[in-house]
């Protein structure tokens, strides 16, 4: 996944304690609590510059206290504001809730973010214990009745205050109405159960892929069998075998159907065998908690009104229905597999010229594609990689293209303590020399760590106490041979700007209250920055400015450059029917009703693609059901869609910059005004119409995935 609030658990935490203005300490605290908060740096505010987290006086035992003291001071806060006698003003019951809980929220946000990042038993322990707390918490807050009450009232007479302050009373009045307060006592308890297990199933299912990264590799003891693989390569496989203490080789599969290091492997059977690996993790485990997590999502819409999930999630997005979102999806699907099954004829083609016959599978499509790529554009992709040096790519193209867009500088800070050793950060600041905040870079993959790429936040940006932003970018790059270059793959250059897109979209806030700033977009929203920002990695001032040789420090030659963005839509059919079975796969496993009885997944996922005719056999869905973190781990449950939904905005966005000048300070001056320094205090689309002067067509999308000249 591109962005994340790290797990669900942080989702409803974050919702309910979205802010971290001083408190005063209970005074009811017990003499053993006392003791720990001498001890515990959760229990007190950073005094880092920007509030960034003390990682080196954290420890893990820090964790439950806090959480426990965290909950129990916000108890207190929400019962006064749910219990004052004084009539309902914006003042003492909305402002006074986004003030609540700021020991929970800065428990909460350093919890999540680590145990992501660098998880183990202990961390996936706590976890499992505190999900299900943090949900009753949350249960306890938006199905209380009194203080719904208090909220309806200053809802209901909302007209007089500002827009922004409009804004967050309809944020906090959809997530109480939402939430189930309008259900009756014996409905609400069956909220809470709901609620209860499904945030259980959800945590289960995460640390069942966090234990599938440790356990489904695939060990090589025959290095013959890595054939067509660098020596970079193999001696990173050496040297993950020797880390996790074993002898050989060792492949560690990301967290995608597709797996990077087929597109180099000759041994067709050890293809197969990573490939299927890939395909069949976590079902045995994962496959009975989807039935389960789907029905009870399925009963929670119901019990709300809504005939499906889909429908009770996507109503606040800015999709609107579920039917809206199949259109956009149905629309390109018949394109999109017309494409594919076009590229596979060119790669049978190759397939057969190199003596294996019959159908192209799932495990030689990226190998052979590649054979393709070379012989249609002459390109190598290991001819590529060393132009793509990984400092290169960060700081003499990211940054670069980031200063001639938005003159922010990069300045890197070394006294401040890292979360790991292979972290990297960095304070950011504005052309007149003013200060943004601060920005994490964690670019290798380790144990631990979960799969994919995201960006998250330690501190959120909010005028109402002045925190300036503190963010941080995930990526799971396979680390290097001791001694050896970090070299990066094209897609893998796209990725870390990418993900910077939502870096900018949080530094970038200037929103007074922090449950509407940055990127607390809706989700259909909110991949729109990330995806806008992956175009400036060929801008060619920028490409030219990082793309040089590492040894050398001779740019690409002009050629090879060439070849490489005539290839940039290569295999875009595959790309774009990949990403749409996975897409359609979310949105059929909540369309479900509460009385549907579905027994078998692996069924449930044919029949849904062969349905929206995405059943392609050669090229399988991004993500298979028993990996799918996004829709049954994090966020994205029914909202899968929403990477492609942005992708029309960010075409539309980057296709209009080029028309009018480019790579330009004004350009970039406005979209940071109108579209990253909004989060959510204004209506998405007007600041979108603002920005570009209209509403966003899908012309420059069509272009920008090759399914149209």
């Amino acid at each position: 996944m591109r962005i994340t609030l790290v797990a669900t658990a942080i989702s409803a935490a974050l919702a309910l304690t979205a802010c971290s203005a001083t408190q005063s300490a209970n005074t009811d605290t017990a003499p053993a609590m006392q003791q720990v908060q001498t001890d515990n740096i959760l229990l007190s505010p950073s005094t880092l510059p920007y509030q960034a987290p003390d990682f080196s006086k954290l420890k893990v035992s820090d964790y439950e206290p806090a959480f426990a003291q965290g909950m129990q001071e916000h108890k207190v806060e929400i019962d006064a504001i749910a219990n004052n006698n004084a009539a309902a003003t914006f003042e003492n019951t909305i402002l006074a809730m986004e003030n609540s809980g700021e020991l929970l929220n800065r428990a909460s946000t350093v919890f999540f973010n680590l145990s992501s990042i660098v998880s183990n038993d202990e961390y996936q322990r706590i976890e499992a214990e505190m999900a299900p707390k943090l949900a009753a918490h949350s249960d306890n807050i938006y199905l209380n009745d009194k203080l719904f009450a208090r909220v309806k009232t200053v809802y209901t007479n909302k007209a007089s205050l500002s827009q922004e302050d409009q804004r967050l009373v309809e944020f906090y009045y959809s997530k109480f109405e939402r939430a189930g307060a309008n259900l009756s006592d014996a409905d609400k308890s069956k909220m809470r159960e709901y609620n209860e297990q499904i945030t259980t199933l959800q945590t289960e299912f995460s640390q069942n892929i966090l234990a599938s990264f440790k356990n489904d590799t695939i060990l090589v003891t025959d290095k013959a069998q890595l054939a067509g693989l660098s020596d970079a390569e193999i001696a990173a496989l050496a040297e993950a075998a020797k880390n996790a203490g074993k002898d050989g080789y060792m492949i560690t599969l990301v967290n995608t159907t597709r797996q990077p290091i087929l597109t180099s492997l000759k041994n067709r059977e050890l293809r197969e065998k990573v490939w299927k690996q890939s395909a069949t993790r976590a079902m045995d485990k994962n496959g009975p908690l989807i039935l389960k997590l789907t029905k009870l999502r399925a009963q929670k819409a119901a019990l709300l009104g809504y005939s499906n999930w889909a429908s009770y999630v996507i109503e606040d997005q800015m999709a609107k229905t579920p039917e809206n979102v199949f259109a956009i999806l149905d629309d390109l699907a018949p394109k999109a597999v017309e494409k594919a099954k076009n590229e596979a004829a060119d790669i049978e083609e190759v397939m057969h010229a190199d003596g294996v016959k019959g159908a192209v599978q799932p495990w030689d499509w990226a190998y052979y594609a590649e054979k393709v790529r070379k012989a249609k554009y002459d390109l190598d992709d290991s001819l590529v990689k060393p132009y793509f040096e990984l400092n290169s790519v960060l700081e003499n193209g990211l940054f670069f293209a980031m200063e001639k867009l938005y003159g922010i500088t990069f300045k890197e800070r070394h006294d401040l303590p890292l979360y790991v050793e292979d972290a990297r950060l960095f304070e950011v600041f504005n052309a007149d020399g003013s200060s943004i905040g601060l920005f994490y870079f964690d670019p290798y993959a380790r144990e631990g760590k979960a799969g994919g790429a995201w960006m998250s936040e330690f501190v959120t940006q909010n005028f109402l106490n002045g925190e300036k932003p503190v963010v941080l970018n995930e990526l799971n790059i396979v680390k290097p041979a001791p001694g050896q270059p970090t070299l990066l793959s094209f897609d893998e250059a796209s990725t870390l700007f990418h993900e910077f897109g939502h870096a900018a979209h949080g530094l970038f806030s200037q929103v007074k209250y922090p449950s509407v700033a940055g990127t607390s977009t809706a989700r259909d929203f909110v991949e729109f920055p990330s995806q806008f920002n992956e175009d400036w990695d060929i801008e060619p001032a920028v490409i030219a400015n990082y793309a040089k040789h590492y040894k050398t420090g001779e740019p690409i030659p002009a050629d090879l450059l060439k070849k490489l963005l005539k290839a940039v839509k290569f295999n875009q059919g595959f790309d774009t029917t990949e990403y749409l079975a996975a897409a359609l796969l979310d949105m059929e496993w909540h369309m479900i009703g509460a009385d549907a009885n579905i027994t078998d997944v692996e069924g449930f996922e044919q029949k849904a693609l062969a349905k929206h005719g995405i059943n392609y056999a050669p090229v399988p869905p991004r993500y298979k059901s028993a990996y799918f973190s996004h829709t049954f781990a994090g966020g994205y449950s029914a909202g899968y869609y929403a990477y492609l939904w942005t992708e029309v905005f960010a075409a539309d966005a980057f296709a209009h910059m080029q028309k009018n000048g480019g790579m330009t300070r004004d350009n970039g001056d406005l979209f940071r005004k109108e579209v990253l320094s909004k989060g959510n205090s204004e209506d998405l689309m007007e600041n979108y119409i603002q920005f570009r002067g209209q509403k966003p067509t899908v012309d420059a999308l069509l272009k920008r995935r090759g399914l149209v000249d």
